[in-house]
């Protein structure tokens, strides 16, 4: 605490950093949880042949937000992998990726350290269809795949190329404090014949059913996962936020705790030393009145501590002369001025003449 109760600026400082910490991690809890209640209150559709019916029925010939589970199959062309014989896919991702050690001058260690250079992703028309032959005939169109929340791409090619360095480059980076380890190179794909659940917007567009992403602001998802182990996930996810939000927050409160508690201290101190001045001016000029001029002279110049021996010690930083030297060395440790209760740094005795 600052000498008139304030908090300190590094106590304002914490509290400050700990209530945006709280809230940030409340936003996140907020949006999480949304998430989630949207997702499960998301309709389930099966993909059969009641499907366009269901549509025809919905508002708009839409439902703004459905689940659906079927299994990926071409347009018209697949993109072949360029690493894997017979590998066939509708969505084909590309990535360099650099790995290489940067020298940290705080902790004075080397840290891995990762940059994609160069991403380049393919992509062609798909459509879900049921994994029942039965069902033959029924398709939904899954538009803009690359703007899902989730696409789960399965690496089929993953290769390391470190680098190679000679004896003069390996003395450059430790003077540049950089050490390159390699090239990784990766290839993903969302291949043919892949199980995935689609949460989106379900539209009845002329004769052909679309998966799109939705136009309230929810997720969209093409999971591989199946649509309870999505759930359960997100879920559990919400779990984790909401820990962190409670956390945060009994740490704030503990923290303002703390500080609204110093401030009362404080409070009270102030207006016990108020209450003891009061008494003791009340005491004083009580004992003045009963005393004749030359009395009340005398008691005015006498110590009030013992009030008998003269005041002879100034209490520096304050200023105030109301000791005498034997109570001045009464005093307990840390000596404080009787009066205003500062600590006193160094006393210059008094001479009276």
């Amino acid at each position: 605490m600052e000498g008139g109760g304030r908090p300190s600026l590094g106590q304002a400082a914490l509290l400050a950093a700990s209530t945006a910490l709280t809230a940030l991690v409340c936003s996140v809890y907020r949006h999480r949880a949304r998430v989630a209640r949207g997702l499960e209150g998301a309709r389930r559709v099966r993909l059969d042949g009641d499907l366009r019916a269901v549509l025809l029925e919905a508002p708009g010939r839409c439902v703004p937000y459905a689940v659906i589970e079927g299994v990926v199959q071409s347009v018209k062309e697949t993109l072949s992998s360029q690493f894997v014989e017979n590998c066939k896919g509708v969505v084909q991702r590309l990535t360099l990726q650099e790995h290489k050690m940067v020298w940290n001058r705080t902790t004075h260690l080397w840290n891995d350290y990762e940059k994609i250079i160069h991403q380049r992703t393919n992509t062609t028309p798909f459509d879900l269809v049921p994994a029942e032959d039965g069902a033959a005939g029924v398709t939904v169109r899954v538009m803009k795949p690359l703007d899902a929340a989730e696409l789960s791409l399965e690496t089929v090619y993953e290769k390391f190329h470190p680098s190679v360095q000679s004896f003069t480059d390996v003395i450059g980076h430790y003077i540049s404090g950089e050490r390159p380890k390699g090239i990784q190179e990766t290839e993903q794909m969302l291949k043919v014949g892949t199980a995935l659940t689609g949460v989106g917007e379900l539209v009845l567009d002329n004769a052909t059913i679309k998966l799109q992403p939705p136009k309230q602001g929810m997720p969209y998802y093409l999971s591989a996962l199946d649509f309870d182990s999505l759930l359960h996930r997100q879920e559990s996810n919400v779990r984790f936020w909401k820990i962190l939000t409670v956390v945060f927050g009994f740490a704030t409160c503990a923290i303002l705790f703390v500080i609204l508690r110093k401030q009362y201290q404080h409070h009270r101190e102030r207006q016990h030393l108020r209450q003891m001045q009061d008494e003791f001016r009340q005491a004083q000029e009580r004992l003045m009145r009963e005393m004749n001029v030359e009395g009340a002279e005398t008691l005015k110049n006498a110590c009030v501590i013992c009030l008998s021996n003269t005041k002879s010690c100034v209490f520096l930083e304050c200023g105030h002369v109301c000791s005498c030297s034997e109570c001045y060395q009464a005093l307990p440790e840390p000596r404080r001025c009787p009066i205003c209760r500062q600590p006193i740094a160094r006393v210059v005795p008094l001479y009276n003449s």
